[in-house]
């Protein structure tokens, strides 16, 4: 019996001891979901009209831009892999996938909801769900670019292996496919086509003129995309002159090059460093004088 009064105080102590852990755990679950830097920039990327005004405005300048080019045989809109006599082949267009003419904010909200984030297998599970939206303006834009003669090509960093399930939700939305012609060319999909995009571009530009690049990443544009905040805006400057002209951007607030810029592109960065390495990356006013 003696040895019982000790278990017995063992055993209330651990039952105490898990009470307190499962009241902590129900007032954290009473919280709500953990902070997450992106909340707003999806919320936003949802459900501001301002969004979707801004999107449907990049594509109908697009349009303008668009008319211009094919009328002048002298341009391209990459001299960087084009140049020499393409005056006579027939025109295309280059565009992103992701968040420039597919929305793909419900898989940022789900990570946000969840308290998760990117990862391959996970988004490969979302591209084959095909629940994608069309980007406002988007379907129109390359309908128009289609009806002209221009072959619509889709240059993505979706992988090989996500492209069927991408091709099919593209076609159900409307957008042009490219017939007998495979205008969907992903990372991948030939051994030099690495997340940078020239090589497409090159690969392109070798049956066609390249009339306008759209995209919502600098690397939609150009391969200089991974250097620093201050590399970056210097490949911006010197590029001024395409910006509007045969280079649409579309904003993008939730992810990209800009935003790992801040921490140099090196993702095995803790995610507390990475948030750090932004917070110090940003100008602030000084406050009011004391």
């Amino acid at each position: 019996m003696k040895y019982a009064l000790p278990f017995l105080s063992l055993a209330a102590s651990s039952l105490g001891a898990l009470s307190v852990l499962a009241t902590d755990l129900q007032a954290e679950e009473a919280k709500g979901p953990k902070a997450d830097d992106n909340l707003n920039a999806v919320l936003w990327d949802q459900t501001a009209v301002e969004a979707k005004a801004t999107m449907a405005q990049a594509y109908v300048l697009a349009r303008i831009r668009f008319d211009e080019a094919l009328a002048d045989k002298s341009r391209t809109a990459d001299p960087s892999v084009q140049s020499g006599d393409f005056a006579n082949k027939p025109p295309a267009v280059v565009l992103d996938v992701d968040d420039t003419v597919l929305n793909t904010s419900q898989y940022q909200a789900w990570n946000v909801k969840g308290g998760t984030s990117f990862s391959p297998k996970t988004w490969t599970a979302y591209v084959r769900a095909k629940i994608d939206t069309a980007i406002p303006g988007a379907v129109e834009f390359t309908q128009y670019a289609a009806s002209k003669g221009a072959k619509v090509f889709y240059v993505s960093n979706r992988t090989k292996e996500e492209e069927p399930a991408t091709a099919e939700r593209l076609k159900e939305l409307g957008f042009p496919m490219g017939g007998n012609v495979d205008t969907l060319l992903t990372a991948k999909e030939m051994e030099d086509w690495g997340s940078a995009k020239g090589t497409r571009r090159a690969f392109i530009a070798r049956d066609y003129r390249l009339l306008l690049l759209v995209g919502d990443n600098l690397g939609d544009f150009t391969d200089a995309y991974k250097g620093s905040i201050e590399e970056r805006q210097k490949v911006f400057d010197d590029n001024a002159a395409h910006w509007g002209k045969d280079w649409i951007a579309l904003p993008n607030p939730t992810y990209g090059s800009w935003e790992s810029a801040a921490y140099g592109h090196d993702f095995k960065t803790p995610p507390e460093e990475q948030r750090q390495k932004k917070i110090d990356a940003l100008k602030t006013w000084s406050g009011p004088a004391q």
